[in-house]
């Protein structure tokens, strides 16, 4: 890992940080210099092979198991995260459940579980860390939505609701905290290769949607990632970032 100054100085928790998109932000955001809060509600070994990566890189790094979705886990996490690394600087939202079930056979439970996640379990990250965010007048908050907030997409009828309020909390939370130096921005990947994603048999027609022909590799989502928490996205807030090869263009 070559590490920048760029970070420095920074703590940085990302949920949802065990594996895929959530791995990839993590160890990004330590080679830029931030020590990392990496945040799994169940996936531990996963996430200690994280953090021991960015460790044997010469980073800083520590894991905290919480469920987002419960406020009392989220406070005692963010309590665990000040004493070992110091307050959080950067706040990423990647955790989320993305299960496919047709909106005829979906119960409320499954509704709820997705909410709970994407939506209240990024109210609970907010309100734990911004106390000390609002007190040092800076801050950065990214959260993940997805392309199914605009396209939709059978079975998703609770994600891509969740990804759509994922998008609009962006914005409000961008107006009403910009005065106090907090930029809040969303991304939002497309088709990647992750273990989440289609089989490779599919693959090819989904990739021939996409004007760059490919699916996108979690690396690519961390970069954008990385920007959006440096010095030189300053001004930039309250915007969606679309990743995605060009399936989308707005």
């Amino acid at each position: 890992m070559n590490t920048t100054a760029e970070l420095a100085g920074k703590v940085a928790l990302v949920t949802g940080a065990a594996k895929n998109i959530g791995r990839a932000i993590a160890l990004e955001l330590a080679a830029a210099g931030a020590k990392v809060a990496i945040n799994t509600r169940a996936s531990r070994a996963e996430a200690e092979a994280v953090a021991e990566e960015i460790r044997a890189a010469g980073g800083t790094a520590a894991v905290f198991i919480a469920d987002i979705a419960d406020a009392a886990a989220v406070q005692n996490m963010h309590t665990s995260v000040q004493t070992a690394l110091c307050p959080v600087d950067i706040l990423v939202l990647n955790a989320s459940v993305r299960r496919e079930i047709p909106f005829t056979e979906m119960t409320f439970d499954e509704w709820r579980q997705v909410m709970s996640i994407s939506l209240d379990g990024s109210f609970h990250c907010i309100k734990a860390v911004l106390p000390g965010m609002v007190q040092k007048n800076h801050g950065t908050i990214i959260t993940l939505a997805g392309d199914t907030a605009l396209s939709g997409a059978v079975g998703k009828v609770h994600s891509s609701s969740a990804k759509s309020g994922l998008a609009g909390m962006t914005r409000a939370l961008a107006r009403e905290l910009g005065p106090k130096g907090i930029r809040v921005n969303c991304i939002s990947p497309g088709h990647f290769n992750t273990t989440r994603a289609n089989t490779r048999a599919e693959r090819p027609a989904a990739s021939s949607h996409i004007p760059l022909g490919r699916y996108g590799e979690s690396n690519e989502i961390a970069a954008t990632a990385r920007f959006l928490c440096s010095p030189g996205a300053g001004f930039i807030t309250g915007q969606t970032i679309h990743v995605n090869g060009g399936q989308w263009m707005l």
